[in-house]
């Protein structure tokens, strides 16, 4: 994802009102700070979108194309074993695509990595914790914190893993983060809430 997709979507979680130039991305109307995303699934990237635009995209029909709406509903979860996919660090999101295929991402200084996740081990996981099997494709997340002791997993919607991927962009320092990177991530999984 570019820096300014990321940049974008952090500026709309710090505040509950329009700032001058946050525009819906689609008819540049504008929007406060509390406004929905549509998932470009040409670029894999966020875009702003107003009330109109997310209504718009709101039916079914409408959100399986170029633009997807993402969803608001989050969910903590019981722990899930993220071991079983082949996580090799303590924060991580994974994705079911459309053709079922299932990638995990985990952020990082210069943007998300990823990599495929074994289908055997996606089958385990959904076997143990029957909830994921409720991720609607390309556009909510499994989020995984295990970083410094914590144990924490949500199912949450794709803007949340871009916000985290942009906090992680903005605040590493040096090899290992600096001190003000994890204050940054603790920070993120407090102000995250449940919502249906």
């Amino acid at each position: 994802m570019r820096s300014a997709a990321l940049e974008r979507v952090v500026r709309s979680a710090n505040t509950g009102r329009a700032e001058a130039g946050e525009r819906c991305d689609l008819c540049a109307e504008p929007v406060p700070g509390d406004h929905r995303h549509l998932l470009d699934t040409a670029v894999r990237e966020p875009r702003c979108c107003c009330r109109a635009c997310s209504i718009l995209f709101s039916r079914e029909a409408a959100s399986d194309g170029h633009y997807r709406l993402l969803p608001t509903r989050r969910t903590r979860l019981p722990d899930v074993p993220a071991g079983a996919l082949g996580v090799p660090v303590g924060l991580a999101y994974v994705v079911v695509g459309d053709d079922g295929g299932v990638l995990a991402h985990y952020p990082s200084p210069v943007g998300a990595t990823r990599w495929d996740v074994d289908p055997a081990a996606w089958r385990s996981v959904l076997d143990r914790v029957p909830a994921l099997r409720e991720l609607a494709p390309e556009t909510e997340a499994l989020l995984v914190n295990t970083a410094r002791g914590a144990r924490e997993h949500w199912l949450v919607p794709l803007d949340d893993c871009f916000r985290l991927v942009a906090v992680v962009r903005r605040e590493w320092r040096g090899l290992s983060g600096g001190g003000t990177v994890w204050r940054e991530i603790e920070r993120f999984f407090t102000e995250l809430t449940e919502r249906r």
